[in-house]
């Protein structure tokens, strides 16, 4: 997703054949999880990287998207981060991409009224991503997040990618209008008739 010349191709590729009723915007990167202070040298260009992932590529699928999306009432589903409320050392440009997200979520609600858009938080997830943080990042992380990351692997407490996953799959094909410009844990009570 970092090269954006593909993504502006992709969405009208597919809608040749098919008709697009909704996106899911699943991907991101964490970036290397440096603080601040640890870039020197670096110019920035580690979060342009990230939010070229995690923020820019959206946009660009989505304007590409819109007109079919429009036409279909469909809807926009972003996977989030609670990282955009929670700020956690050496994750600034993670959560500053996710927070940016939730504005966008909103923006669209107010740009796009016939498209409904929700951001979902999926929760402490068993993913690639978990593995690199307790494998890769841990080093430049605050002793308590280490722990938080730890020992939800060690205890079990890590969500099967089902489970937000079934959420946001249910939002995709029957989002409710109320829903739009909305952030929201996968297992909110607004989401309950979601959770299958």
């Amino acid at each position: 997703m970092a090269d954006l010349g593909e993504v502006a191709g992709l969405v009208g590729h597919y809608e040749v054949h098919w008709r697009l009723d909704a996106l899911i915007l699943n991907h991101g990167t964490l970036g290397n999880c440096l603080r601040v202070a640890q870039m020197e040298g670096n110019k920035g260009e580690e979060w342009e990287r990230v939010f070229r992932v995690n923020v820019t590529s959206c946009v660009a699928m989505i304007s590409e998207a819109l007109p079919w999306l429009r036409q279909a009432k469909g809807r926009i589903i972003f996977t989030s981060s609670g990282a955009a409320q929670n700020a956690y050392p050496s994750w600034g440009a993670y959560g500053a991409s996710k927070a940016a997200i939730n504005h966008l979520t909103m923006t669209l609600k107010n740009e796009e009224p016939d498209v409904t858009t929700v951001a979902i938080r999926p929760g402490v997830v068993d993913t690639a991503m978990q593995k690199d943080i307790r494998e890769t990042f841990l080093s430049n992380m605050d002793e308590k997040d280490q722990q938080k990351f730890l020992s939800a692997k060690e205890q079990g407490k890590l969500l099967p990618p089902e489970k937000p996953g079934n959420v946001i799959a249910e939002l995709a094909v029957s989002a409710d209008k109320e829903l739009s410009g909305l952030f929201l844990s996968w297992d909110d009570p607004k989401l309950k008739d979601y959770v299958k």
